[in-house]
C-alpha cells in the first residue's frame, strides 16, 4: 500500500507542501487584512465588518489584553456562538501571543469547569446568555478575568439596541448571573484604541490553540495545536482548494460553529487567508432562518456535516435558492450519507465533497479533490499534500489494498499532544505517526474509506461522545446500578446514544433518567434511548462487554 495516493494525485496538485512558508497564523493574518483592507471579511444578522475593521478590532483587543498581566503563551477560553465578536476575539488572543480555548457555549457547568481548569485559562470571553453556567463554577478555576458580550454588541445602532432588548427582556434569554469584576468586551476593545499593541515574537511551536477532544479515548483532552500545525493544514487546504476559487471573491457559508475545528480552520482561517466574506449563521438549527439568509446572499462554498445538508435539504425554499454562483460543499465531522449525497447534487447541481480530518490533525487529513471529483463516490477522498497513511492490522503490520486496518497518520498538520497527558499522548502518537481509532481500507486508485471506529465512540452530529463520560452521569443517579452507553442509528444525527441499565430501584423510568443526564450533559450527549436490562454481559473480570449490547 506504499503510498499508493502519489500516483492518482491531480496534475496541479504539489505532493508537498512548506509548513514553515509563514512563522505563525498572525503572519497569515496580517498579511491578509493588509492586502483585502477593504473588502468584506464577515456578515452577521445583516451586519457586515470589513478585513480593516477586523485588523483594527482585533489590534485593540490585542494591546488591551497585554496590559492586563496575562503573560505570553497564556490560555484565555472564548465561549460563544457564531457571532461578529467571534473572529474578533480569537484572532485578538492570537495577536497578543496567548492560545486559544474554544469552548463549546451549551457546556454544562460540570464540562465547563473542567475545560477551564484542565487548559488553565487565565481569562474568558463570554456571551451574556451563558454567563449563568460560569457563575456556577469560576471560583472553583484559575480564571481571573471574564469579558461579557451580549449578542447584538457588534451590529450597528438602532439593531444593536433592539437586537439586545428582544434576546433579554422578551425573549428572555439571558438567565440571571453575578460576575462581580466583569468586564464589557466591547468597552476592552474600545479602550484599546488609546493602548499601544507590542507585536510579540510569535514562533511555529507556539500553542495557537487547545482545542478539546475525547481523542481517540477517554475524557475530553486538550489537543495542543501549534501555530505551525495549523499554518501547515491551512497551506495543504490552499494548495487544494487554489484551482477552484479565486482571492478576494468567494462567499463561504459558516453555519458549523467556529468553536468546532472544521469550521475554525476550513471556514475562519482558510478564507481569511484568501480575502473571502464569511457568512456566519448564529443559529443553524432555525433552518427556515438559515434558507432565508441564504437567500440574501450570492453564497458560492458550503461547509457542514451530514444532518446539516439533510436539514437544508428537507426545508421548504431551499430548492429555489440561487445556486448559480456556488461552486462546491465539502462534509466533514461525521459520514455523509450516500442518499443525502445524491440528492444534493441533483437540487444544487454540485458535488458534495466529503473530507475526513480529526482535532488532533489540525483537522483536516484527506479530502475528494475538487478538481477530480465529479460525483460522490464514498471515499473520503486522498491524503493532503505531504501526509502520510498506513493502515495497520493488530499486529502492526500494513494490510493489503482493499483491506481494512486502523488508520494511522503522519504530517506537520499533526498535534503536538494532550496538555498534560504523556500518557494519553503516547498511546496515540509514536515516532510522528498518530493512532487515529479509525478502520479504513483504501483502493485501487488511493481513495480511502472509513469502515467502522475502533473504540466505542459515538458520532453524534460530527461532535465525539464517549460512553464513560455518559456512562458516569447515569450511575449518579441513585437508581442505577449498573449502565453502558453506546451508539445507535439515527436518522437525524448518524448516531444517538443508547442507554442500557440495571435498575437498583424498581420505580425508576426512562424519562426519568433522560431528565436527570440532561441537567448534567450538553444536549448532544443527552441519551435518547434507555433499555433496562436484568443483568449486562461482562468479562471474567467484570468488564462490561458493550459490544455484545450491539448484537
Amino acid at each position: 500500500m506504499e503510498k499508493i495516493w502519489l500516483e492518482h494525485y491531480p496534475d496541479n496538485i504539489p505532493t508537498d507542501i512548506d509548513a514553515d512558508h509563514y512563522a505563525s497564523l498572525v503572519d497569515i493574518f496580517e498579511q491578509s487584512v493588509q492586502k483585502y483592507a477593504d473588502r468584506v471579511a464577515f456578515i452577521n444578522m445583516g451586519a457586515q465588518m470589513t478585513f480593516k475593521e477586523l485588523d483594527q478590532y482585533s489590534r485593540q483587543f490585542a494591546a488591551y489584553l497585554q496590559q492586563q498581566g496575562l503573560k505570553q503563551g497564556d490560555a484565555v477560553a472564548i465561549m460563544m456562538p457564531n457571532l461578529l465578536q467571534n473572529p474578533v476575539t480569537i484572532f485578538g488572543v492570537l495577536r497578543a501571543g496567548l492560545t486559544v480555548v474554544n469552548v463549546n457555549p451549551l457546556y454544562t457547568a460540570r464540562e465547563l469547569k473542567h475545560q477551564l481548569n484542565d487548559s488553565n485559562a487565565k481569562a474568558i470571553i463570554i456571551v451574556e446568555n451563558f454567563a449563568h453556567t460560569l457563575d456556577k463554577v469560576i471560583k472553583d478555576t484559575q480564571v481571573s478575568q471574564v469579558y461579557l458580550t451580549r449578542l447584538g454588541d457588534m451590529l450597528p445602532a438602532p439593531k444593536r439596541w433592539i437586537v439586545n432588548l428582544v434576546v433579554k427582556h422578551i425573549k428572555k434569554m439571558v438567565p440571571a448571573f453575578s460576575l462581580p469584576g466583569s468586564r464589557s468586551l466591547m468597552e476592552a476593545i474600545n479602550s484599546g484604541k488609546n493602548m499601544s499593541y507590542q507585536r510579540p515574537e510569535v514562533k511555529g511551536s507556539d500553542i495557537a490553540f487547545l482545542q478539546y477532544t475525547g481523542g481517540t479515548t477517554g475524557v475530553s483532552k486538550g489537543a495542543m495545536l501549534t501555530h505551525r500545525n495549523l499554518v501547515a493544514n491551512l497551506q495543504q487546504i490552499s494548495v487544494i482548494l487554489e484551482p477552484v476559487i479565486e482571492p478576494g471573491q468567494e462567499l463561504v457559508v459558516t453555519a458549523l460553529p467556529l468553536y468546532h475545528i472544521f469550521a475554525l480552520v476550513a471556514n475562519c482561517l482558510t478564507f481569511v487567508k484568501y480575502g473571502c466574506r464569511n457568512l456566519l449563521i448564529t443559529n443553524p438549527r432555525d433552518m427556515p432562518g438559515f434558507v432565508k439568509e441564504l437567500g440574501k446572499y450570492p453564497f458560492t462554498v458550503l461547509t457542514g456535516v451530514n444532518t446539516l445538508f439533510n436539514g437544508l435539504l428537507n426545508t421548504p425554499g431551499f430548492k429555489e435558492l440561487d445556486f448559480s454562483n456556488f461552486k462546491f460543499a465539502l462534509g466533514g465531522g461525521m459520514a455523509v450519507q450516500r442518499p443525502v449525497a445524491e440528492r444534493w447534487a441533483k437540487v444544487t447541481g454540485h458535488v458534495l465533497l466529503e473530507g475526513y480530518g480529526l482535532t488532533e490533525c489540525s483537522p483536516v487529513v484527506s479530502i475528494n479533490y475538487p478538481t477530480i471529483t465529479d460525483e460522490y463516490n464514498g471515499s473520503i477522498g486522498m491524503p493532503v499534500p505531504s501526509t502520510e497513511i498506513r493502515l495497520l492490522d493488530d499486529s502492526g503490520n500494513e494490510v493489503a489494498v482493499g483491506e481494512p486496518g486502523e488508520m494511522h497518520v503522519r504530517g506537520p498538520q499533526v498535534m503536538k499532544g494532550y496538555l498534560n497527558r504523556d500518557e494519553a499522548t503516547s498511546e496515540v502518537l509514536n515516532d510522528g505517526w498518530l493512532a487515529t481509532g479509525d478502520i479504513a481500507k483504501v483502493d485501487e486508485l488511493g481513495r480511502f474509506y472509513i469502515v467502522d471506529r475502533k473504540k466505542d465512540m459515538i458520532l453524534v452530529s460530527g461532535f465525539n461522545v464517549f460512553p464513560n463520560e455518559i456512562e458516569e452521569v447515569a450511575a449518579m443517579h441513585d437508581g442505577v446500578a449498573e449502565v453502558a452507553a453506546l451508539g445507535v442509528p439515527s436518522e437525524s444525527t448518524g448516531e444517538a446514544v443508547k442507554l442500557f441499565v440495571v435498575k437498583k430501584d424498581p420505580a425508576l423510568t426512562e424519562d426519568e433518567l433522560i431528565a436527570h443526564c440532561r441537567k448534567h450533559l450538553t444536549n448532544y450527549k443527552v441519551p435518547r434511548q434507555v433499555e433496562f436490562r436484568t443483568e449486562l454481559p461482562k468479562t471474567n473480570v467484570g468488564k462490561i462487554l458493550r459490544r455484545e449490547l450491539k448484537g
